[in-house]
């Protein structure tokens, strides 16, 4: 069961935890975005390593899980090969339609825009606003 459009940027473990853990309270399946920029400053296989902690925690509550790349296509590729199966690249023409097909050849799949309707980085309390809002 999906969210319907409701997916969650999460800028650290705790906040994927917290996520993950409202979703499972609520017995829905959540899509987890990565914050804006991160793949360029925390890496694509720590942030894959946090989104895999997250959801071992909490088992069948994550729908999937994106990593925002920006317009970076060295940092689309390096997510393709740590794993990612899924990758919001905001690059355009036939790179953005290069980088697709590399992604379609390893089963994963590259998106254009983000459907994240929260930011957990906007609250200081992420778990309240996340009770009322789920």
């Amino acid at each position: 069961m999906s969210f319907g459009g409701r997916a969650i940027v999460v800028h650290t473990l705790d906040h994927a935890r917290v996520a993950l853990a409202i979703s499972a309270e609520r017995r829905v399946r959540v899509t987890l975005y990565t914050a804006p920029g991160a793949a360029s400053y925390a890496g694509v296989g720590y942030l894959l390593a946090m989104i895999n902690q997250a959801s071992s925690d909490f088992p069948d509550t994550l729908e999937k899980a994106v990593i925002d790349c920006g317009s970076d296509a060295g940092t689309a590729q390096a997510a393709l090969r740590a794993g990612w199966k899924t990758i919001l690249f905001r690059g355009r023409g036939k790179l953005a339609k290069n980088l697709a097909g590399i992604a379609k050849q390893n089963g994963a799949r590259l998106i254009g825009e983000s459907e994240a309707v929260v930011d957990f980085g906007d609250y200081e309390d992420p778990m309240e606003f996340g009770q009322r809002w789920l």
